[in-house]
C-alpha cells in the first residue's frame, strides 16, 4: 500500500501531506513531524516507522509538513501556528473517515503538536481515542495548549536523547495529573538509531 500525495487546505496556504486509506480501517491517525527549522519533515524515519507501525495494525494515516516546510506554502511559527497546521490536516482527515476513532502521534517538535491538537479537539468537543508523544518537546506546552484528559496518552522517552532533555520529560510526567504511561528506551539517543525496531513493538500492542 502506497501513500497518496496531495495538498490540503491550511491556515497559510497549501500543506504538502500523504496519505494511506486503508480498506475497512478501524481508526485513523495523524503524525506530527519534528522541528522544521532543525530539517524535520513528514519523511524523517520516526515519522516514517510510526506510520508503518499503525498502518500495519489497520489505520489510514495522514502526515503533512507545517508550513514553510517541504513544499507547504508560509514560513514557519515554531508555536501555536504549526498546531493550527495540524488541526487543518486532522479536519481534512475527519471529513474523510468521520466515524472513525482518531489517534495521534508526533515525535519531537511533533510531540507538542499532538498534544496541543488533542487538547485543542477535546476543547471542541471531539474525541481523540489515542496519542502517542515521543521524544515530546514537553517544554513548549504553555497555557493554553494541554494534552486532553479523556482518551490514552503514551509518553515514549528516549533514555539518551541529545535533543530533549529526558529528566524535563520524566518531571512533566510525574507532574501530570492525568492517566498515562511513560516508557522509558534504554540506551537510545532522540533518532532512536538501531532502536526503531523497538519503537514500532512499543507503539502497536497499545493500538
Amino acid at each position: 500500500m502506497r501513500e497518496t500525495p496531495l495538498f490540503l487546505d491550511g491556515p497559510s496556504g497549501p500543506l504538502e501531506a500523504l496519505y494511506l486509506d486503508v480498506p475497512d480501517a478501524r481508526g485513523v491517525a495523524l503524525l506530527c513531524h519534528p522541528n522544521p527549522v532543525q530539517g524535520g519533515t513528514m519523511l524523517n524515519k520516526v515519522i516514517s516507522t510510526l506510520q508503518r507501525a499503525v498502518r500495519d495494525m489497520g489505520y489510514s494515516t495522514l502526515r503533512f509538513n507545517y508550513r514553510g516546510t517541504g513544499a507547504s506554502a508560509g514560513s514557519h511559527d515554531m508555536a501555536s501556528g504549526e498546531v493550527d497546521d495540524a488541526e487543518a490536516a486532522v479536519q481534512w482527515l475527519r471529513e474523510q473517515h468521520p466515524q472513525l476513532p482518531l489517534t495521534l502521534l508526533g515525535f519531537s517538535f511533533g510531540g507538542f503538536v499532538a498534544a496541543a491538537l488533542g487538547g485543542r479537539l477535546e476543547d471542541q468537543g471531539i474525541d481523540v481515542e489515542r496519542l502517542f508523544m515521543v521524544a515530546p518537546a514537553v517544554q513548549r506546552l504553555q497555557e493554553p495548549e494541554h494534552v486532553p484528559n479523556a482518551g490514552t496518552l503514551t509518553v515514549i522517552q528516549p533514555g539518551q536523547d541529545e535533543v530533549i532533555d529526558p529528566a524535563t520529560v520524566f518531571a512533566w510526567s510525574s507532574a501530570l495529573t492525568r492517566p498515562h504511561e511513560l516508557l522509558k528506551v534504554a540506551e537510545c539517543g532522540h533518532f532512536f538509531h538501531g532502536k526503531l525496531p523497538e519503537l514500532k513493538d512499543l507503539v502497536q500492542p497499545r493500538l
